[in-house]
């Protein structure tokens, strides 16, 4: 009689192939795995270092501008389209997975101030120095046929802004006032004014949409409601807001864009002082976008670089610069939360990845898994010294380290100051005032 041996291997009865990964049983019990934190702070500072060795943001630089890049626009259907108009005039469409520039359009005489493209991406409006809004197709015209926009309105003073209403067939511009226009009628809707100084920047709420947000040059930050005949709010600065930019995610927050090299998140609720101040840019920032996901926002700044900054953190995580980039003048964050796009006045696009160290294409699942665990355990220990060091080292170009380092000393000095003054002074005489509230002037409603 025979008798079949089986294998003594309980492997081969859980494999379903020779190729199979083996399966090791685990006790997870912590008395039998003493080291488990040392060996995990050795593989966290192990993947902290890796990520900093790639770091490679940069991907590449769209060129073919005459003059420098002055604003940007997302197709809001299409995620390898985006829209930039320059300085001489001119617009131009580009498809990102191609890099290359599919359209141009002479827009305007002078800059183009504003771009906008319409909720369903089918048209495209622009406003410039030459008193007028142009509503564009978004495709090219046929053989034979003119370069003509679609539509054109005379302004009665030049237009520095324009954005489209999220839904409806309405867009708003700002100028001497801010105007709330039909798409089928030649003259607005509803005008809004507070004041006589022009107003640089206009922005709907992409979640309460009949909410805007605009930005005068007489330092005010000023809150509108579509349905209403008056504005509801502002807030005045210490010092002039360039642009804002509201959180997708949040309806009520946004962030401003400010001349003092600050970036300021506000709560519209309670406008006396913001829910944070966000610090590191060494001169103007000029412009805002947020990330898809409302987590992170990315600013630019007439320092010549870009920071990405966590919405509840005042410092940013991320600062992107080149040797050939000057002033940067506009910045938006891709659709699909992957990538930076940033224009500058030596007339090129560039892009960058949202994560320096993400690897781009197609990642196994056993890529993925690693990378979760690294994130994870980075997370872990992110406080230890050593690894908070490494995590928080960037290079800085000379003139950006060493103005850092001279607004730090007069930061400290500033400090010194007030402690002194309150230590010399009679109690409650010298108020402590904090950072948020520091640079408000006044809240008016």
């Amino acid at each position: 009689m025979k008798v079949k041996v089986l294998s003594r291997n309980p492997d081969d009865y859980v494999r379903e192939t020779k190729t199979d990964l083996q399966r090791i049983p685990r006790n997870y019990d912590p008395a039998l795995h003493p080291f488990e934190v040392p060996r995990e702070y050795t593989r966290a500072l192990n993947a902290t270092k890796l990520e900093r060795v790639f770091a490679k943001p940069f991907i590449a630089s769209l060129e073919g501008h005459k003059d420098g890049v002055n604003c940007m626009a997302k197709h809001p259907k299409s995620l390898s389209t985006v829209l930039s108009g320059a300085c001489d005039g001119e617009v131009k469409i580009w498809n990102l997975v191609n890099r290359v520039c599919t359209r141009t359009v002479q827009a305007h005489e002078g800059f183009v101030r504003g771009l906008c493209v319409r909720f369903c991406g089918s048209s495209f409006f622009t406003v410039g120095d030459d008193k007028t809004v142009k509503q564009w197709k978004m495709e090219s015209p046929g053989y034979g046929e003119k370069e003509e926009p679609i539509h054109t309105i005379l302004g009665k003073t030049v237009l520095t802004g324009v954005d489209h209403h999220w839904k409806e067939a309405v867009f708003a511009t700002c100028g001497q006032q801010v105007d709330i226009w039909d798409e089928q009628r030649s003259s607005p809707m509803r005008s809004f004014t507070w004041g006589v100084d022009s107003i640089s920047s206009v922005k709907f709420n992409p979640i309460e949409r009949h909410i805007l947000g605009s930005c005068a040059s007489d330092r005010n930050i000023v809150l509108y409601d579509m349905r209403q005949a008056t504005p509801l709010k502002k807030v005045i600065l210490e010092m002039r807001t360039n642009t804002l930019c509201w959180n997708p995610m949040e309806a009520f927050i946004f962030t401003a864009a400010n001349e003092n090299y600050s970036l300021y998140t506000y709560d519209m609720r309670f406008l006396e002082s913001p829910v944070k101040v966000h610090m590191d840019h060494v001169s103007a920032v000029l412009d805002v976008d947020y990330s898809p996901t409302g987590k992170e926002f990315v600013s630019a700044s007439f320092d010549k670089s870009i920071r990405i900054f966590p919405v509840d953190s005042g410092r940013s995580r991320e600062v992107y610069h080149t040797k050939r980039m000057q002033h940067v003048t506009c910045v938006r964050w891709s659709a699909d939360n992957k990538y930076v796009l940033c224009g500058s006045d030596e007339m090129n696009i560039r892009i960058w990845k949202a994560n320096a160290s993400e690897k781009l294409g197609v990642l196994s699942p056993r890529e993925r898994a690693a990378q979760n665990y690294n994130q994870k355990l980075q997370e872990k220990f992110q406080h230890h010294p050593q690894i908070k060091r490494i995590a928080r080292h960037r290079h800085l170009p000379k003139t950006i380290y060493s103005q850092a380092k001279e607004h730090r000393i007069m930061r400290e000095a500033r400090r010194r100051k007030d402690v002194n003054r309150r230590k010399h002074s009679k109690q409650g005489s010298v108020p402590l005032v904090s950072e948020k509230e520091k640079h408000i002037v006044a809240v008016v409603k």
